[in-house]
């Protein structure tokens, strides 16, 4: 059987690398916390401080929001760059993102308000940061749901397409869901929504070149 093309076959090691170096680094924070609690449960000490209830909910929230803007970098940074193998990790974070989120409400939802249905009910009514962050989750769901290239064959492209454009609506809501959140006038917060601000508007630039081209299935919050 031939050897495939070099510059190919370069792509395909330098997507190969990338997907398992994406894999594992945002991989690690979750072991890290899992790793918390266990020395929490055995030794009674941990570095999650005196509250781990609530900072592994806001853990898991940052790294959900982190990964989202990194879902959200990886066209602008292969548009700029013309470095398509970093296309192929964009379903992978977009994952993550939604991995990280659910995450965030499950322990909300388990220890914060004790799996009390009418407690969420209630938060969601009564504080806008909550309201916000809800709503963020909601659309992060059909998303994930429809991150796989079979979804992408049934939908179409177009409407695909029309439906993940929803990860900018996801990215304003979990910006101002983390704004609301932090009280006193933190910059953390104001950060990320910059970052934000900024992926937002590079979208805007016009292509000066051609399309880029196409990989494999994208990810669930991947435009």
């Amino acid at each position: 059987m031939p050897r495939p093309p070099r510059p190919l076959a370069d792509r395909r090691r330098q997507r190969d690398l990338l997907k398992r170096g994406t894999f594992i680094l945002l991989l690690m924070p979750l072991v890290w916390l899992v790793l918390q609690w266990g020395f929490l449960l055995t030794t009674g000490g941990s570095a999650l401080g005196v509250n781990p209830i609530e900072a592994s909910i806001r853990f898991t929230g940052e790294w959900a929001l982190r990964a989202l803007l990194l879902t959200l970098a990886v066209s602008p940074l292969a548009r700029f760059s013309r470095w398509t193998p970093v296309m192929s990790i964009r379903r992978m974070l977009g994952l993550y993102t939604f991995t990280y989120a659910a995450l965030h409400f499950c322990l909300y939802f388990g220890f914060d308000k004790e799996l009390s249905v009418a407690d969420v009910v209630a938060d969601v009514l009564k504080r806008w940061y909550i309201t916000l962050g809800m709503g963020g989750l909601l659309l992060l769901i059909p998303l994930a749901a429809t991150s796989s290239a079979g979804a992408i064959r049934r939908l179409g492209g177009r409407r695909w397409q029309r439906l993940h454009r929803a990860v900018y609506a996801i990215g304003a809501l979990a910006c101002a869901h983390f704004v609301l959140l932090v009280k006193g006038n933190q910059l953390e917060p104001w950060v990320y929504a910059g970052i934000f601000a900024l992926l937002m508007i590079l979208r805007l630039i016009p292509r000066s070149t051609g399309p880029l081209p196409t990989t494999t299935a994208s990810a669930p919050t991947g435009h």
